[in-house]
């Protein structure tokens, strides 16, 4: 157990190098860092919300916008279904919970009830596992010739769980294009969503990003009559009064065809840039194969006719269509400020959400919070590190050196491995550094008094650290492993805060092994070695 090979030293004096070189950057400031040569490290530990400041937000579901997207899609597939099959029928609307209808023909009465069965049957059989989101219960009174479809709960709760999914997704990606680093996304309850982003100084920003639903469509313009006279009177069948997204740009309102020409939904790329011309800020986008087809039709079929780019059921522009737009790609332009059009280019790059977010809460933790609490820590861990120390020395003297020597190599690692790996600190976090200072020792601990035993036994002082070292490591497996076992269960299970603690008392388990078991034992070998001692000072 003494002897290592060449090959051995040099692996364990290069991962210890290696460890200590990773963590020196965070001992250092980033204006020094950024002087440095390219090849040297200089990645630091991330720091969590409650260590650098940052935003807070607890998001809440629209559920009832959710459900009245759902009955207004029902509500076209019934018409739809009626047209095809020519069935004559008046009063087919959507309320705030279910979609009514009554069929003009009492002859056509068991027609249409067959058909609207049928739809719903074929709905469900065309997602897998049958009842979904598109699942709707159906009421006729052949009386009064009235059909109502009515959502079940069933597929509400479907259509609010894949929601959700949908939303945390979304609000993932459009915080990730922010270039914040380790945010905390996660579900709270049915319908609310809490976000954690660390560093965010602009807070307005984000809120900016998650209130907007980004729903982003194409339509054409109503020339029938204007926007004006539609408001005085009654816009025309198919077509609504949209205002503009800016009020004070001297355009609009505008009276706008229902029908959507192209969605956000076939968007594959936005980018925040130049008008090659006039140098204005506008926001580039590009559509997938499908939608470059549809809306190069479109263009071409429409020449000299105005048509809108509409978000969130405002109207952004209405330019004119001059030519067939056929590349699949094009530009937005509305007299936007450059942050505009990078929060703009964002919503649309991250997708639209399927139902609005309401913010109900918000914190906005300063930076000084986050220096109480990593002053706070620094003094729990220098407090603990001491007292590890000062009792490692006194209980084994020069054994005790090559503990505290690994111990320090240890701690190195641990910050090294979280730099490397970019992970987040919190304040959780540093409670597992903190607890694996304490843990670091205690296989030195058992291999020591492993020692003293076969010392007392009678064995040579040779003999007595050999069979020291190789008794006492099943123990320390068992010991760790078992650490290691919580550990990795409060990372499956936890999330936030609760992982990052368990990441950080990973880490440790793995680099106390290495460093009590491997290092101490390699320094152990190296004054045996050179010594050849007649008795043991421990």
């Amino acid at each position: 157990m003494l002897y290592f090979a060449k090959w051995k030293i040099i692996l364990i004096v290069t991962i210890s190098v290696l460890g200590i070189l990773l963590a020196l950057p965070n001992a250092i400031s980033t204006k020094t860092l950024d002087a440095l040569p390219q090849w040297v490290p200089k990645q630091q530990i991330n720091l969590g919300l409650d260590l650098q400041g940052g935003s807070h937000m607890l998001l809440s579901m629209e559920t009832d916008a959710l459900l009245k997207d759902k009955l207004e899609s029902l509500r076209g597939d019934l018409r739809r279904q009626f047209r095809e099959n020519k069935i004559g029928y008046t009063g087919l609307k959507a309320t705030k919970s279910h979609v009514r209808v009554k069929i003009r023909n009492p002859e056509d009465f068991d027609k249409a009830l067959t058909m609207v069965k049928s739809m719903r049957q074929a709905l469900q059989s065309s997602v897998l596992g049958g009842a979904s989101d598109f699942d709707f219960n159906v009421e006729a009174d052949s009386a009064t010739g009235v059909i109502v479809a009515t959502p079940s709960k069933l597929a509400i709760s479907q259509r609010l769980k894949s929601a959700m999914d949908a939303s945390i997704e979304t609000v993932g990606r459009r915080i990730n294009n922010l270039g914040t680093t380790e945010p905390i996304i996660q579900r709270q309850g049915l319908n609310r969503i809490i976000v954690q982003v660390p560093g965010l100084d602009d807070p307005q920003q984000l809120k900016n990003l998650l209130g907007a639903t980004a729903k982003l469509e194409f339509r054409m313009v109503d020339q029938s009559m204007s926007a004006q006279q539609a408001l005085s009177s009654r816009p025309p069948a198919g077509s609504e009064v949209l205002p503009s997204v800016n009020p004070n740009d001297g355009f609009g309102p505008y009276l706008i065809k229902k029908r959507v020409i192209v969605s956000g939904e076939e968007l594959v790329d936005s980018q925040a840039s130049f008008d090659g011309q006039t140098n204005e800020p506008v926001v580039t986008f590009r559509f997938n194969s499908a939608g470059a087809t549809r809306f190069a039709k479109i263009t071409r079929d429409n020449v000299g006719r105005p048509f809108a780019i509409v978000l969130d059921n405002k109207v952004i522009s209405a330019p004119v269509i001059q030519t067939a737009i056929t590349g699949g790609s094009g530009q937005i332009s509305g007299s936007f400020t450059v942050a505009e059009t990078v929060n703009l280019s964002i919503l649309l790059r991250s997708g639209a959400l399927p139902a609005p977010l309401e913010i109900i809460e918000e914190r906005t933790v300063g930076p000084s919070l986050g220096a109480d609490s990593i002053a706070s820590g620094k003094i729990a861990s220098v407090i603990g590190l001491a007292a590890v120390v000062i009792f490692i020395l006194i209980s084994y003297g020069l054994f005790g050196v090559f503990a505290n020597i690994a111990l320090a190599v240890n701690i190195a690692l641990i910050i090294g491995t979280l730099s490397l790996l970019q992970a987040t600190l919190t304040l959780p976090g540093i409670a597992g550094i903190v607890l694996t200072i304490g843990m670091a020792v205690d296989a030195n601990v058992l291999i020591f008094e492993r020692i003293r035993e076969e010392i007392r036994s009678g064995k040579t002082p040779i003999a007595a650290i050999d069979v020291g070292y190789s008794r006492a490591l099943s123990t320390i497996l068992d010991a760790n492993i078992t650490t290691f076992i919580a550990a990795f269960i409060l990372f499956s299970l936890g999330s936030g805060p609760v992982r990052g603690f368990s990441v950080t008392l990973s880490i440790g388990i793995v680099t106390s092994v290495f460093t009590a078991f491997t290092l101490t034992r390699l320094l152990v070998s190296m004054w045996v070695k050179h010594k050849r001692p007649s008795s043991i000072p421990i």
